[in-house]
């Protein structure tokens, strides 16, 4: 657990859609209509109300993001968000990530949300390098608090060992 003014930063291995918080983030693609990875794995856990919501929005392009209620997952909303497509860091993809985070944080303030769970977005089937993306994502998370300090807990969700040590590794190097 780390904490950066009023937020406490927390990592999780496991399961996105068991976390219980006030919005998870789905790592989308711009249809919005369901995929591999984590948002197959949403789209499945949350129900087809999800699914519905998702149509009636019409998809959403890389680096913003949308939000749909949570179905039945534990959370209250799902954030939907697109993460760019890595192509050897030459296509505005840094920025784009950056963005995906930092809107997924936006929706949340605009919808009262008090904790947001991320995947590693565009880290799977979008090849985003996981150390690259990491520094990306935090640095992100960062900004987003220094600007918009409502926040109170974001958790980073890692789906695997490596992932998970990425990441604390990391926050370990800017918060301890």
């Amino acid at each position: 657990m780390y904490k950066y003014k009023n937020t406490v930063i927390k990592l999780f291995q496991g399961d996105i859609t068991k976390v219980k918080a006030d919005g998870i983030v789905n790592a989308a693609n711009n249809t919005l209509l369901g995929g591999g990875g984590v948002d197959g794995a949403i789209h499945r856990a949350g129900g087809p109300e999800i699914l519905e919501q998702c149509k009636r929005i019409g998809g959403c392009p890389t680096g913003e993001a949308r939000i749909t209620t949570a179905g039945k997952l534990p959370s209250k909303y799902v954030i939907h968000t697109v993460g760019p497509i890595y192509r050897k860091g030459n296509s505005r993809e840094a920025e784009l990530l950056h963005n995906a985070y930092f809107n997924s944080l936006k929706l949340a303030k605009e919808y009262s949300l008090k904790s947001v769970a991320f995947p590693s977005i565009s880290t799977g089937i979008y090849s985003y390098p996981i150390d690259k993306a990491s520094d990306i994502a935090i640095k992100s998370i960062i900004e987003f608090i220094d600007k918009e300090d409502f926040i109170e807990e974001i958790i980073f969700v890692l789906f695997n060992d490596k992932d998970f040590s990425i990441y604390e590794n990391k926050l370990n190097k800017i918060f301890r």
